[in-house]
């Protein structure tokens, strides 16, 4: 499996359409669970075994179903991210950040790119996995719904 040499593949965040993931196992924190190793004479940190096990067993996930549905990355443009994480235990702490740098360079660009996320915490004990849900925000519409929501909620603020 190879990530995205350059952005030739990338479409830009335009066409409205969504795209839904479900990455079988349990996300690994990437905050809690790093490793210090030496390169040499110099010290580095990297992600945990469990972590890049993780990547390694969903990466192929994430491609195959990129593929059958289509998907080319949005390597351009505004995206809104839902993520349901179930995790085996109410261990982990909730860190959707694996999920996103793992995504990056197959779903979108860059994760920068994801200016809104809905990101929840379950349990499944027999089903560890994180669904997700990817789609471009269509900033012009966004802003103009927002702007009607605060003048009707003003307008009826006024008139109670």
């Amino acid at each position: 499996m190879q990530f995205l040499d350059s952005f030739a593949d990338c479409k830009p965040a335009t066409d409205g359409h969504a795209l839904e993931l479900v990455i079988l196992g349990e996300p690994a924190s990437k905050a809690n669970s790093r490793q210090i190793v030496m390169f040499g004479k110099r010290p580095a940190v990297i992600k945990s075994k469990k972590a890049r096990e993780y990547v390694k067993a969903a990466l192929p996930q994430v491609l195959v179903q990129c593929r059958r549905v289509g998907w080319r990355c949005i390597g351009v443009g505004q995206l809104r991210m839902t993520l349901r994480i179930f995790y085996a235990s109410e261990r982990p702490d909730l860190d959707e950040s694996i999920v996103l740098d793992l995504l990056q360079q197959v779903v979108y660009g860059n994760d920068r790119q994801v200016r809104e996320k809905h990101v929840y915490h379950a349990i499944d004990r027999t089903n560890p996995r994180a669904e997700i849900r990817v789609e471009p925000i269509q900033v012009g519409l966004e802003l103009a719904a927002a702007r009607i929501d605060m003048e009707a909620a003003r307008s009826g603020m006024e008139t109670a």
